[in-house]
């Protein structure tokens, strides 16, 4: 057993993660109402002996914190819309062997039915997998079970991962919503 995993079994922690172990893809983690869901993630993840980058709000990514971050794996996002993120990282995973990147959907840890759609463009046009990940606070579990390939029909593949979600409660219940946009 090692570290991470036995300071999840102290916090009553459970994981599960039956995925393969993929080369390149997405892992989409929700439900995001909380900071503390990256430290168990990144926790999880680790238990398992499996790492991976993640995106970040740029605002996290100051001095002494960025460097931190950046030897993670992190990736900060840029605030201002227009920017080419989706593009760059399509790029990566076209000319690096290995990466893992987790992303949040929801883009906020406040409740939203808008869910950003960037991820998905990114695995599809990449042609990599996306790892569905899910922090149940309800009953302490952690996991990674299902592979989902995008099919390019944005609209039908968001609807498809939001029902995949509709069961798993965030530590703040409140604050996560798996229902069609306003």
């Amino acid at each position: 057993m090692n570290l991470a995993s036995r300071i999840l079994s102290a916090f009553g922690w459970k994981v599960s993660v039956t995925v393969p172990d993929c080369p390149k893809c997405i892992i989409c983690v929700a439900p995001h109402t909380s900071n503390w869901d990256f430290i168990w993630g990144k926790l999880a993840y680790a238990s398992v002996g499996r790492s991976a980058g993640f995106l970040m709000k740029e605002s996290w990514f100051f001095w002494p914190l960025g460097p931190i971050l950046r030897a993670m794996g992190g990736v900060p996002v840029p605030r201002r819309r227009g920017s080419s993120l989706s593009e760059l990282l399509v790029e990566r995973f076209h000319s690096e062997s290995r990466l893992c990147l987790a992303i949040t959907p929801e883009g906020t840890r406040s409740r939203t039915t808008r869910w950003r759609t960037g991820f998905l463009h990114i695995a599809y046009e990449a042609g990599i997998p996306i790892m569905l990940g899910a922090i149940d606070y309800t009953r302490k579990l952690i996991l990674i079970e299902d592979e989902f390939i995008p099919t390019g029909d944005i609209d039908a593949d968001m609807r498809s991962i939001k029902n995949f979600y509709r069961p798993f409660k965030g530590k703040y219940p409140e604050k996560f919503s798996t229902d069609d946009e306003d």
